[in-house]
């Protein structure tokens, strides 16, 4: 099982290996396809973002940020974006990066977490989010551009903390 541990500067290359193929895919994110390894990574550690990474026997295998969805009056709702390696797909690194999240937003203070674009065709992702008590509290239509499949949908989930 993966552990998740804050990351550090010392991270930057495994993490842009994870995100690099990921954001050059083009089909789960709104980022980018073309950005280099310093533009997603002056992204992922934005002001504001908390950097986490999953690991496992030592390895980097997923990295996840949080940060408050909004200011102001929308600062009690967190958001967060995560990654895992195409190697440690299917191996439940988003599930325990996702309850980490969770856990560790409460103890911020958080009351929801929200994600604002949860590409409709990312399936896996929405039906993890959903086993995780995320609910469909909103659709955009034809928000975003597939790379393959032309126009789609965008979510936007939201839970309760």
């Amino acid at each position: 099982m993966p552990t998740v541990r804050p990351a550090t500067s010392a991270d930057a290359d495994a993490i842009w290996s994870i995100l690099e193929p990921v954001l050059h895919a083009g089909e789960t994110y709104a980022l980018p396809r073309d950005w280099s390894r310093r533009q997603a990574l002056d992204y992922w550690f934005s002001d504001g973002h908390e950097v986490f990474v999953a690991e496992d026997s030592g390895d980097v295998i997923g990295c996840y940020y949080l940060h408050a969805n909004q200011r102001g009056g929308g600062a009690h709702v967190a958001n967060c974006g995560y990654v895992t390696s195409a190697v440690a797909s299917g191996r439940g690194v988003a599930t325990v990066m996702c309850e980490h999240s969770l856990q560790h937003a409460k103890d911020r203070g958080f009351l929801a977490m929200q994600f604002n674009f949860v590409v409709s065709t990312n399936e896996r992702a929405v039906k993890l989010w959903r086993r995780l008590g995320f609910d469909i509290v909103g659709t955009i239509p034809k928000a975003f551009e597939h790379p393959r499949l032309g126009f789609v949908d965008a979510l936007v989930m939201h839970r309760r903390l």
